[in-house]
């Protein structure tokens, strides 16, 4: 048998020392320190290890963790460290020969035990570090979510903001310290929470219902899900566009000439590992994308005030490129340098001059060249009419 590794990482429960594994009993045993939250430590009292609290920030933990490596050292952590837990940030770095974890039910399991819902089929959010918004796609009526909150302040704020999305007939059960003596399960509905006081740890499982309007899983989302000083690349255009960037989980984006951050936004909200980049010149619209990124939920857009090619110094390669604004020979001489072959590039163009560039472009790099002209019924008099929105052309490629 291998060496027993100098870091145990345990996940415990509300129940303290009742629900911990025979194997977490030995590691506690022989521990030299143990390290955790005030709330963890007191949970397991007569102790004979050395404690520490986990200080804030969080980071300074880590470094204690590390000046202490080689002893005997035990880090205690919430239900299971590894379900949006502290428990792959502890990890990182470490051989796997040099840890080990023993992980108690997550509070997600609990809440799933309690309500009886399939856990595999309902949406679990860690919000205890986050903002509520990133529930927004999520709030669909006859789909349930668990979320995880910092405390009870908290939720109030978010049947506050359930509500102000429209979605204020959702019924919430308030789980507060599960699987220990405080347990307590409370029902309201959204816009009738009870005054009460919930305690730490909590927990939300949400039946959302209302009127609110619901984000569509697809690419070309209503114009009116964004705000815009009209510089959009609008939803029927958009959707050909998401569907030539063919967005795939982990990959980045480069959103060149933002505008309103539709293309980037509806990138990231396609899956919730992709990452994108906005990058706009103007600090007014780089503000708005920053806003509507927040409100539907997708807060992890960064936003790069500048235009390119210079503001692209320095930011990670992506794996597809959308070019919505700024469009010039020599910014596409600039990417064909500075990005990875086989990268994916689709560009836009709509003026007579921009649609000539393109075309030379690919007759230059092959690829695919699309001309989309699109009408829309309008008023003509008593009757109606189609009127016709400018024409644009769509250039894809691989570089």
């Amino acid at each position: 048998m291998g060496r027993t590794p100098w870091l145990t990482i345990i996940g415990l429960g509300e129940n303290g020392p009742e629900g911990l594994s025979s194997a977490s009993r030995v590691a506690l045993g022989e521990a030299e320190v143990v390290m955790g939250p005030p709330r963890h430590l007191a949970l397991l009292p007569g102790l004979s290890a050395e404690q520490i609290e986990w200080p804030v920030p969080f980071s300074e933990g880590i470094e204690i963790l590390m000046v202490l490596r080689g002893r005997k050292v035990v880090v205690l952590a919430s239900g299971d460290p590894f379900c949006f837990g502290a428990g792959s940030v502890i990890a990182q770095g470490l051989p796997a020969d040099e840890w080990r974890a023993f992980p108690a039910p997550s509070t997600f399991s609990l809440a799933a035990s309690r309500l009886g819902w399939p856990l595999e089929r309902t949406t679990c959010l860690g919000l205890h570090a986050a903002p509520v918004t990133r529930l927004r796609p999520h709030l669909i009526p006859n789909r349930r979510a668990i979320v995880l909150l910092r405390d009870g302040k908290a939720v109030t704020e978010l049947a506050r903001y359930i509500s102000g999305e429209g979605f204020g007939d959702s019924r919430l059960h308030i789980l507060e310290a599960l699987d220990g003596p405080r347990e307590r399960i409370t029902s309201a509905r959204a816009d009738a929470m009870p005054s009460v006081d919930f305690l730490h740890p909590v927990a939300v499982a949400i039946e959302p219902a209302g009127s609110g309007k619901v984000i569509p899983h697809c690419s070309g989302i209503a114009d009116d899900f964004f705000e815009t000083d009209g510089q959009m690349t609008k939803r029927p255009i958009r959707a050909l566009a998401l569907s030539a960037l063919a967005p795939r989980s982990g990959e980045l984006l480069w959103d060149i000439g933002g505008g309103s951050g539709s293309i980037a936004i509806e990138w990231l909200l396609s899956d919730p590992e992709t990452q994108a980049i906005s990058i706009e010149p103007r600090a007014d619209r780089a503000g708005r994308i920053a806003e509507n990124a927040q409100r539907l939920g997708v807060d992890r857009l960064r936003v790069a005030i500048g235009s390119a090619p210079e503001a692209l110094d320095g930011l990670p390669r992506p794996d597809a490129v959308f070019i919505g604004g700024g469009l010039c020979k020599l910014l596409l001489d600039d990417l064909r340098q500075r990005l990875a072959p086989g990268t994916r590039l689709v560009a836009h163009a709509v003026t007579l001059e921009s649609e000539a560039f393109l075309a030379e472009w690919h007759q230059k790099l092959g690829g695919d060249l699309l001309r989309v002209e699109l009408a829309h019924s309008a008023p003509l008099g008593t009757r109606r009419a189609w009127k016709a929105a400018f024409p644009v052309v769509q250039w894809q490629v691989r570089l």
